[in-house]
């Protein structure tokens, strides 16, 4: 049978793979209570008060959602000091990546990225049809902002960084990213992805409120999510903001109804629980400190992160010892695909999860599965 051919960016993209599901890897290994560190998923869940308004929601599914989001928008806007005409919503930061990615570029034009940014951008890209120009980072894994602005060329629309970057969990500090910013020319759109604001922001003295640098004059666009701190992951919501121009032109790309009414009540609900928010906010930065720790007791290379994650890498590829974690009901998300075959990203989970995650992880370099790390390596070096 014959069909037509996808366009020729479709036919050579390398696709955005997900973590598995906790069903799917007990059914497939035969383990029960298997508990998932792949995704980055907020380790309490999400707030009752974002449960109970969810439930109430449902209620009127019948009803297309508010496609404006104009509740949620002025909130947000009260809360964050911008204009509602600034503010953008999509289903998860990763469509947000797409709708920025399909407004601002075409075959012809490029992309520039540090190495080891999220998967999601150069998929984006790649679906655009436009170049994907990606810059070997630093030793210590921060972007090279200096490469980056030399990479930059008439054909170029679009640079990003994500602050702190998934999977490494280095972050670019205030001041660097203020004169980044300053030496873009104003033919390129910068997109500041901060998904892990809220597990960074008041960690570390330097690093940055991407929202300080909107103004309606500077080509930016930030991005962040409900999926992480407010544990609405499942329900897909994300909000960006920029120039009241460069949001308007992005609302013409977005779909209508894209934020989902459900999603929509649940974040209406958890903005005002910020209770909920600093008790994830202090299980993350205590249970992240325990890991960092114990993993430097161990032979792996461990990286400091300002997420709620941490990238490990071994002596070998992971990907040949994934399954033998899988089997022990231990989920970890190996990290070939996005530069790194020595390395597996581990999620912060409840200290109960971190501590049977270690008990595995000394099972496994006990039996000599897991080879002991020589030095840590990344896409500086390769």
């Amino acid at each position: 049978m014959t069909h037509p051919d996808p366009r020729a960016a479709v036919k050579s993209l390398a696709p955005y793979v997900p973590g598995r599901p906790i069903e799917e890897i007990e059914r497939e290994f035969g383990v029960t209570g298997a508990m998932k560190l792949a995704s980055n998923e907020n380790p309490l869940g999400p707030s009752p008060m974002a449960l109970a308004a969810a439930h109430e929601a449902l209620a009127s599914v019948h009803r297309y959602p508010d496609g404006s989001a104009t509740l949620l928008r002025r909130k947000l806007a009260a809360k964050f000091g911008v204009s509602p005409d600034q503010i953008i919503l999509g289903a998860g930061a990763s469509e947000l990546i797409d709708i920025t990615v399909r407004t601002f570029l075409e075959p012809g034009l490029a992309a520039v990225f540090p190495a080891g940014i999220f998967r999601m951008f150069p998929v984006a890209v790649g679906r655009s049809g436009a170049r994907i120009i990606e810059v070997p980072v630093e030793p210590d894994l921060r972007p090279n902002l200096q490469g980056m602005l030399s990479a930059i060329t008439p054909a170029t629309r679009i640079v990003a960084i994500a602050n702190p970057n998934n999977p490494t969990g280095a972050y670019v500090p205030r001041t660097e990213l203020a004169e980044f910013l300053e030496k873009l020319p104003p033919h390129v759109l910068m997109i500041l992805d901060e998904a892990y604001f809220e597990f960074a922001t008041g960690l570390v003295a330097d690093y940055p409120n991407g929202l300080s640098f909107v103004s309606s004059e500077r080509p930016l666009v930030v991005l962040r999510t409900f999926s992480k701190i407010s544990g609405l992951a499942g329900l897909r919501l994300g909000y960006g903001f920029g120039p009241e121009s460069i949001i308007a032109s992005m609302n013409k790309v977005r779909e209508p109804f894209n934020a989902n009414s459900i999603a929509q009540a649940a974040a209406l609900a958890a903005l005002d629980d910020e209770d909920h928010r600093n008790r994830v906010r202090e299980l993350v930065s205590t249970e992240r400190a325990f890991l960092f720790a114990e993993l430097t007791k161990r032979p792996v290379a461990v990286h400091p992160s300002i997420g709620n994650f941490l990238l490990v890498e071994t002596g070998g590829t992971f990907d040949a010892v994934a399954n033998d974690f899988l089997r022990r009901g231990v989920i970890l998300r190996p990290m070939g695909s996005w530069g790194y075959p020595l390395g597996f990203r581990v999620s912060v989970g409840l200290h109960e999860e971190n501590v049977r995650f270690l008990e595995v992880l000394d099972e496994l370099i006990t039996l000599g599965i897991v080879i002991p790390a020589a030095s840590a390596s990344s896409p500086a070096a390769r």
